[in-house]
């Protein structure tokens, strides 16, 4: 991957993909409310910033539940996503169970405006994005 670090704080990295012209946040540990709030609200910062339309949300490395922010997610975060040119979003999902049944209640909620598919790892989700 061609890119450049953007943002980096101990519970996430968010990096600008110049070939695939992406987003890519890799978020690593246990994660809070607000360390979801802040990482979000820079994924939203940067991709404005490079006019994407691709994120790709890597939560690999995540830790534990942070359900408690699963709705800001889906019903103000995802629609402002889109509103900022967003179009496709791949999430990888963390092996933790408890962290993986976090997106899966952000998912619940019924995400418009962006595309959202979930994914085991990290090369399948990285060649959806190409392809659309």
């Amino acid at each position: 991957m061609s890119s450049q670090i953007l943002v980096k704080k101990p519970y996430i990295i968010i990096q600008y993909d110049v070939v695939n012209d992406l987003i890519y946040a890799d978020w690593s540990g246990e994660q809070t409310k607000e360390s979801v709030i802040d990482g979000c609200e820079e994924i939203l910062r940067c991709l404005t910033l490079y006019n994407c339309h691709k994120v790709l949300n890597d939560n690999t490395h995540v830790k534990g539940m942070w359900s408690d922010a699963a709705e800001w997610v889906a019903l103000d975060w995802i629609p402002r996503l889109g509103k900022a040119g967003c179009r496709f979003l791949a999430h990888v999902y963390s092996p933790d169970v408890y962290a993986k049944l976090s997106a899966d209640k952000a998912v619940e909620f019924g995400l418009k405006d962006v595309m959202v598919t979930t994914f085991q790892g990290k090369v399948t989700a990285e060649a959806w994005l190409k392809a659309v």
